[in-house]
């Protein structure tokens, strides 16, 4: 159990550090070298859990969606604002987000597959404006898969003006401006009113989810301390 924990830190350390690498240089430029340093780290353990720099930026591009979990809400349309939102948020604060961001947008990163956030955002947006379709959120005329495709890469065309401009530090303004915009053509007038496009949403969103977690892993130790 040890070696296991042992191992799944090391894996952390090394994205973490190629992160912080693919951030500042890119795909093209980053080196196995640079991240072995970064990291600080032998060549036999970065081998261990990745096999090539694709691998590598491959590793970072998942990651930057596995730290967490948003609740369900009652809304659809909510909860799909609260995915962009959060994201934004994460994108300001969390330098792995930042880091698959780059490898995302960059488009002289070839042999690099970076399709994937692509069709996981549409396929998110996609299955959120489905169920708000079927709710009765959603004007008659709207196709939900070809809406989840525009907003996607609206988003990721926000996103990259952001941080061209201002390193992000606009990119709530700019997130809830392609809400206010996109949302009217999509949403029944009714709901518009009630959804919360602040662009205080995002940290809020957060916060809630961090306390989450932190009462599941509260819950989880407190069963382990009873069963030992």
């Amino acid at each position: 159990m040890a070696m296991q924990d042992r191992a799944i830190r090391t894996r952390r350390k090394i994205l973490s550090a190629a992160a912080e690498v693919f951030e500042s240089r890119g795909y093209r430029s980053a080196t196995i070298s640079e991240v072995l340093r970064t990291a600080g780290v032998t060549k036999g353990a970065l081998y261990f859990h990745f096999q090539s720099k694709e691998d590598l930026a491959q590793g970072v591009l998942s990651a930057q969606d596995q730290v967490v979990s948003l609740p369900e809400r009652a809304s659809k349309v909510q909860e799909l604002v609260d995915v962009v939102m959060l994201h934004a948020h994460r994108l300001q604060t969390d330098s792995m987000v930042r880091a698959g961001v780059r490898l995302t947008m960059d488009q002289t990163s070839d042999g690099l597959d970076r399709r994937g956030p692509f069709l996981k955002w549409g396929s998110l947006a996609g299955r959120l404006l489905e169920d708000a379709r079927k709710q009765g959120e959603l004007l008659p005329h709207v196709e939900p898969q070809e809406t989840a495709d525009v907003l996607t890469g609206s988003f990721a065309g926000v996103q990259s003006m952001s941080h061209a401009l201002t390193d992000y530090a606009d990119l709530m303004q700019r997130s809830c401006a392609l809400l206010r915009h996109i949302l009217p053509s999509v949403v029944t007038p009714s709901l518009i009113t009630a959804l919360d496009l602040s662009e205080t949403r995002g940290s809020r969103v957060f916060a809630e989810v961090q306390a989450s977690l932190a009462e599941v892993a509260e819950r989880a130790e407190m069963a382990e301390v009873a069963v030992s």
